[in-house]
């Protein structure tokens, strides 16, 4: 049993964890590049403004050679007095001032420990990350956990509605070939229109009749989710072999004996694999729905405010947070996917 799981974890485990590691190994090494020149520019003022100190207080403090010194700013002062003023002041300042190339370890470091980096490193997103998920209250707006329970509500109200809606017309689709005929190519040239264009014009008509709220994003939802639960529906309701519907009619049965008997037994694998790409279809479709709202509260409010202050990591850990959140849903319909498979099964050894 031992060895059987071990080879499971080699099998599935280690494959994921070898690609989750060269994906962060490049994301280093991009935000290396991307952040270099900012870091190298502000460690070099930096350490030209060091020195410019540290010569001021040795000059103060009267430390030896300081004789010299003063010949020399006295020479130069006079050499200053007599030359142009428009030339040599700036050379001799731009002189005076030492550039001091920072080594490449410490820029190294400081791409990756930028307060308002091009590109964060992985490092300072985990951390944003825990520190609004872990450490903040449920309750608070400024928890990654209430933001993603205010999406996640939209998500799956949008989701329930637009599988209905996509079940409903794959039956009648499938039934009445007078929607085959008619509905269907209207129901695919839907989604030919960008949900960015019609986001806010929902958003505008429904705030106008007074509906607010929730329910706004959740037909955003249910207009992105809608398309792939009707095409597999579809086409696990047409899957059925004409050799399975004689054998229906063989039996007299009706149409509605051959739709609950044989095709919608046949149609639940290609249904729950259209509800995988649906729930995550319906978590960008709240996504977008809460931008054109100004919403408060929400994933997309989040990445809404962090854009307009310049918060990248507030975006990036925004941006973490949905995506766990959508393989959480697509790994919640594949459980229950089992589940129901399992139960099928069950049911069909009980009969026979």
């Amino acid at each position: 049993m031992t060895d059987g799981l071990f080879q499971g974890v080699k099998e599935k485990a280690l494959p994921v964890l070898v690609v989750v590691a060269i994906i962060i190994v490049l994301w280093y090494g991009l935000a290396a590049f991307l952040n270099w020149n900012q870091v190298t520019e502000r460690l070099i003022s930096g350490g030209s403004d060091a020195a410019s100190e540290a010569e001021a207080e040795a000059l103060l403090n009267g430390e030896p050679g300081d004789e010299a010194a003063a010949e020399d700013d006295e020479s130069q002062s006079y050499d200053s007095a007599t030359a142009d003023p428009e030339t040599d002041g700036s050379a001799s300042d731009a002189a005076d001032v030492p550039v001091i190339e920072p080594a490449f370890l410490d820029v190294l470091r400081g791409t990756w420990a930028m307060d308002r980096p091009v590109l964060p490193s992985p490092g300072q997103v985990l951390t944003e990350f825990v520190a609004t998920t872990f450490e903040q209250p449920v309750t608070s707006n400024k928890s990654l956990v209430y933001h993603a329970g205010v999406t996640a509500s939209a998500t799956l109200l949008g989701f329930a509605m637009g599988a209905i809606l996509g079940m409903a017309l794959a039956a009648g689709i499938v039934h009445v070939r007078t929607l085959d005929r008619s509905l269907m190519p209207w129901i695919i040239a839907s989604q030919t229109v960008p949900i960015l264009a019609i986001a806010p014009m929902i958003i505008v008509v429904l705030g106008n009749i007074g509906i607010t709220g929730l329910l706004p994003k959740s037909i955003i939802s249910m207009y992105l989710c809608f398309f792939p639960v009707t095409i597999g529906m579809v086409k696990g309701l047409r899957s059925p072999d004409p050799m399975q519907l004689d054998l229906m009619r063989s039996y007299n049965a009706s149409a509605a004996q051959v739709f609950w008997k044989l095709r919608v037994p046949a149609s639940i694998p290609f249904l729950f694999a259209s509800l995988k790409v649906a729930v995550a279809i319906s978590l960008t479709g709240a996504i977008v729905g809460e931008l054109p709202t100004g919403a408060e509260a929400g994933l997309g409010a989040r990445l809404l405010s962090g854009s307009y202050y310049g918060q990248i990591l507030q975006i990036w850990s925004a941006l973490l947070a949905a995506a766990l959140l959508g393989v959480i849903l697509v790994y919640g319909i594949g459980g229950i996917e089992r589940l129901v498979l399992r139960g099928a099964g069950q049911a069909a050894q009980a009969r026979s």
